[in-house]
């Protein structure tokens, strides 16, 4: 059997790698991944402690993240697809507003 720790190494690594790609990135597209990879890392630790307590709650946890996360991907992807329309750029720093 696999140690818990392993599982929340993995959780944190995942969870460092997401934030560096949120803070240091500048296409809007990668942002977008690297939130996916923090909110995945989360889960991972949820499952992790629940399998390790024998409860359900680590597991109902991680698919209400995993509803949310496919929410905000059609949302921020709706917008995403419009903001490429209405200008040449994806990048963070050039986006400052929408008008809508």
């Amino acid at each position: 059997m696999v140690p818990l720790w392993w599982y929340i190494v993995l959780g944190v690594v995942l969870f460092v790698i997401g934030a560096a790609g949120v803070l240091l990135r500048r296409n809007i597209l990668v942002v977008l991944m690297s939130l996916e990879l923090l909110l995945n890392s989360v889960n991972i630790n949820f499952i992790a402690f629940g399998h390790y307590h024998d409860d359900f709650r680590g597991q109902i946890f991680a698919i209400f993240v995993i509803a949310i996360t496919a929410a905000e991907v059609a949302v921020a992807l709706g917008i995403l697809v419009a903001l490429a329309r209405n200008k040449a750029t994806l990048k963070v720093d050039e986006v400052t507003m929408m008008k809508g």
